[in-house]
């Protein structure tokens, strides 16, 4: 009896506890919060930096000091947080963040998650909303940010060094492998974005996951070409290969092609190339999307030779970028998707979208 009482308690909240909603959801909002904060401010700021335009440094500071409340505010949004917990997120959000270190966006994802579903369970519950709703919501964010946000930073800082001090010490094993996952998570309903900030993948690894998300995102747009034309090339090569999943699931050999293409392209640009992303590890995860992934490799590019670990953007540097993230993932998943229609395993229409 008693159960069933909790479960219509947190049905009336609405509490979902499970893996699409914290998983893909909330996870998924964390992206856009750190995008609408850390990342445009950090190009912002580059722009300033080549333009010596000083207002842009200030507008991209500004931006930049607020990804912890972003992403919290984006998270207690997806979990259809009432408005006194969801503005309440913006102190846990800069709390998490800050304690969390360089490992802030999953103490965020974790610390942002547990505080709105609290928020959820006390709001209005008493005649003083306006006092108890905000003060358990920031209470319970608060004391998680100070109890647990620096082991779940550390942890995830580790994670990221392992993956990153790997992909060195083994460039072409691990040119693979995050290529292959990072590209993977691009295209299902997760985000590899927010994968890739909350390990904080940069370097190598980071050019890697570039490869990979590039060779889903260009892959699918020049392989569905036939059945999609330009809109389906625009809004796959410069939005997400995401809008193939329902194919995915219908025929998931049409996704095979981008996959293999990720495997060839992803060892290339850690072993041919030693292509890095150094920019905001987010654009790590983000492929061609509105050309996110290229703009941090760019601005990373411009941090090097401010820091005096590379001497110049050089012609090859273009060259590799623009092989790793456009030519190759077009010309081999072209070549590799063309094969699989002829033995018939890509048939006609199975890339078709409704667009």
């Amino acid at each position: 009896m008693k159960e069933n009482k909790f479960k219509a308690f947190l049905k009336r909240k609405d509490i979902e506890i499970s893996a699409k909603r914290y998983g893909i959801e909330a996870l998924g909002a964390m992206a856009q919060g750190l995008f609408a904060s850390l990342l445009i401010g950090t190009i912002i700021n580059t722009i300033g930096t080549i333009t010596g335009v000083e207002l842009f440094n200030t507008i991209g500071a500004f931006a930049t000091a607020v990804a912890g409340p972003a992403m919290a505010i984006a998270i207690g949004h997806a979990l259809k947080a009432p408005p006194l917990v969801l503005f309440s997120l913006a102190a846990v959000g800069w709390a998490a963040n800050a304690q969390g270190g360089a490992g802030g966006p999953l103490a965020v994802l974790i610390i942002a998650i547990i505080s709105t579903e609290v928020g959820k369970m006390v709001s209005k519950e008493t005649k003083v909303d306006i006092i108890v709703t905000p003060a358990v919501t920031i209470f319970a964010g608060a004391l998680l940010s100070l109890g647990i946000a620096p082991y779940i930073g550390w942890a995830a800082n580790k994670v990221g060094d392992f993956i990153m001090i790997t992909t060195e010490w083994h460039p072409f094993v691990m040119g693979i492998v995050v290529s292959v996952i990072i590209g993977i998570c691009l295209t299902l309903p997760i985000s590899s974005a927010a994968i890739c900030a909350a390990f904080g993948l940069v370097g190598l690894a980071g050019g890697a996951a570039v490869a990979g998300c590039c060779a889903q995102m260009v892959g699918f747009a020049v392989m569905s070409f036939k059945e999609n034309k330009w809109g389906g090339l625009i809004a796959q090569g410069l939005g997400t290969s995401m809008l193939q999943m329902g194919n995915i699931v219908k025929n998931p050999k049409i996704w095979l092609p981008p996959i293999i293409t990720s495997a060839i392209t992803g060892p290339i640009a850690t072993c041919l190339f030693h292509f890095q992303m150094n920019g905001a590890p987010i654009s790590s995860g983000m492929g061609t999307c509105g050309l996110v992934g290229q703009i941090g490799v760019w601005t990373g590019w411009i941090d090097d030779v401010a820091a005096g670990t590379k001497s110049a953007i050089t012609g090859m540097d273009w060259f590799a970028m623009i092989l790793i993230c456009f030519v190759l993932p077009a010309i081999l998943t072209w070549i590799i998707g063309a094969l699989f229609r002829k033995t018939g395993w890509i048939k006609e229409n199975d890339l078709k979208l409704d667009l």
